[in-house]
């Protein structure tokens, strides 16, 4: 995915870590990294707010309640192909 604008970073390699992002997961120099490129990027911006979206609805519906690791590898892994076969149809 690009967003037509010069990056430091590719918009694919940002939307790859957003999930990591989102979790505040990622060390200090990433996080900028990414809030830079947010910043910059509606595209990915967008992109950035559905999935923080999503990840409120599923946590507003689910509760205290955890997947098992297996299951959440699982999602993380179809998700991760469903941007691969997007970027790659753009």
């Amino acid at each position: 995915m690009s967003c037509g604008e010069h990056h430091d970073v590719d918009c694919s390699e940002i939307l790859q870590r957003v999930y990591v992002f989102i979790d505040n997961e990622l060390e200090d120099a990433s996080t900028d990294e990414i809030r830079q490129h947010l910043e910059e990027c509606a595209p990915c911006l967008d992109q950035y707010d559905l999935e923080r979206s999503v990840k409120k609805l599923v946590g507003r519906c689910c509760g205290d309640e955890h997947a098992p690791d297996s299951l959440r590898a699982k999602i993380l892994l179809r998700l991760t192909e469903l941007r691969v076969e997007i970027t790659t149809t753009d």
